[in-house]
């Protein structure tokens, strides 16, 4: 296999600049004068001594309902990278647009206790473009270190829904399966500004999250919750009695249109009296129709 290029970046890029070239791209492309490429850039974006604000930090665990603490947050480890994640998603040879992409899964290694002070390096890249039954999927690779070692290792899977790609087999539609909400342990009632809270803090402001309006502009009847916003919810209940190093991963089937309430059930499973894994499910109150599952596990 082929190395990639390794493109270091001088900073954070500016995440306002990215989502403006992802707009003038959306609109080329809508125009017919933007010709995409049909394979992913073979290239990793770097940028090094990333430091994050106890303030930040803070912002988002209270966000979260969580409990503040000096260590970063699995999930906020995310957010410190999506700005690496978006400029290789808006590069001119990416072959997808970043617009209206839909989260579909996570899986993350959260290699040990990171503190907010640590300076990080944060490696991101693009792989395994496939075919999928409602249009294009990919992977997106985040490697984080501190002091030289891999401290977070994340993969996150996109789908350009309704995009399909020359040369990439459709696969077919999985059946649908049956599903019996369990006896909840939690419910969140989500209003219509939690899409644009999140984003303040996570700097995602697809404007499939932000409103009713924006939502429609990109297809979709109202804004829906960030699927980050989702995990972090769960994760850092989980976090709390979880040892590190750990491992999580979480599949949305359907999006939580806002406002919604959502009913959630955590499992926790023990080993010799100790913590060793959780399980989590969250669905629709009203509707019973599931939006994620997941676990989260020790390593």
């Amino acid at each position: 296999m082929s190395t990639r290029e390794a493109i270091a970046l001088p900073e954070l890029p500016s995440l306002s600049k990215l989502y403006v070239s992802a707009l003038s791209t959306a609109a080329r492309t809508k125009l017919g004068s933007l010709e995409r490429s049909h394979a992913l850039p073979h290239v990793q974006h770097t940028v090094t001594d990333v430091q994050v604000s106890l303030e930040h930090v803070t912002t988002f665990q209270h966000l979260l309902h969580g409990t503040v603490r000096d260590s970063l947050p699995s999930v906020f480890v995310h957010s410190v990278a999506f700005p690496v994640v978006m400029s290789v998603l808006t590069r001119p040879d990416f072959p997808l647009p970043l617009l209206g992409m839909v989260h579909l899964g996570n899986r993350v290694r959260h290699l040990r206790s990171i503190d907010f002070s640590e300076p990080l390096t944060v490696t991101a890249w693009a792989e395994n473009l496939a075919g999928h039954h409602a249009g294009t999927c990919l992977d997106v690779r985040v490697d984080v270190q501190a002091a030289g070692e891999n401290v977070w290792e994340g993969t996150s899977t996109y789908l350009a829904k309704g995009l399909y790609l020359p040369g990439l087999d459709k696969t077919s539609r999985p059946e649908r399966q049956d599903f019996v909400p369990p006896q909840p342990t939690a419910k969140w009632r989500l209003g219509p500004e939690a899409g644009r809270e999140y984003a303040a803090v996570s700097g995602d402001f697809n404007p499939i999250h932000l409103s009713a309006l924006s939502a429609k502009i990109l297809g979709l009847k109202r804004s829906i919750a960030h699927g980050m916003y989702l995990a972090a919810r769960v994760i850092n209940s989980v976090e709390a009695v979880a040892a590190e190093p750990f491992a999580w991963d979480i599949e949305f089937a359907a999006p939580v249109f806002l406002p919604a309430t959502v009913a959630l059930r955590i499992e926790d499973h023990e080993v010799e009296g100790r913590w060793d894994s959780a399980d989590f499910t969250g669905w629709g109150e009203r509707s019973h129709r599931k939006h994620f599952s997941g676990s989260v596990r020790a390593l």
